[in-house]
């Protein structure tokens, strides 16, 4: 298990508290406050889980990508934001490049 999967439960948790407590005292801000890091503990947990399964595929790959394989993925365990943007904007750039073909 990453450390993503773990602190995503850890805030998940966290929000879902602070959004019990926000229901329970009235305070909408609280309550939206909880919600939100409800969803950045699930997205963060998500992400641990791509991570655990690609760290997997590591292992399966041939000998001379194994050391580039395992330092991208060591980029991306501590940089999971930037990691996420680059691929959105590689997605981005790919789609619009399909859509120009046709």
């Amino acid at each position: 298990m990453t450390d993503q999967r773990i602190d995503g439960a850890a805030t998940e948790l966290e929000g879902k508290a602070q959004s019990g407590l926000g229901r329970l005292t009235g305070d909408s801000k609280l309550q939206f406050d909880g919600k939100l890091d409800e969803v950045k503990g699930k997205a963060l947990d998500a992400y641990g889980r791509v991570i655990d399964g690609l760290d997997g595929l590591v292992d399966k790959a041939p000998l001379e990508y194994r050391d580039n394989a395992r330092k991208g993925l060591d980029f991306a365990r501590r940089k999971p934001l930037l990691t996420t943007g680059i691929v959105a904007g590689l997605a981005v750039l790919l789609g619009g490049l399909g859509r120009r073909r046709h």
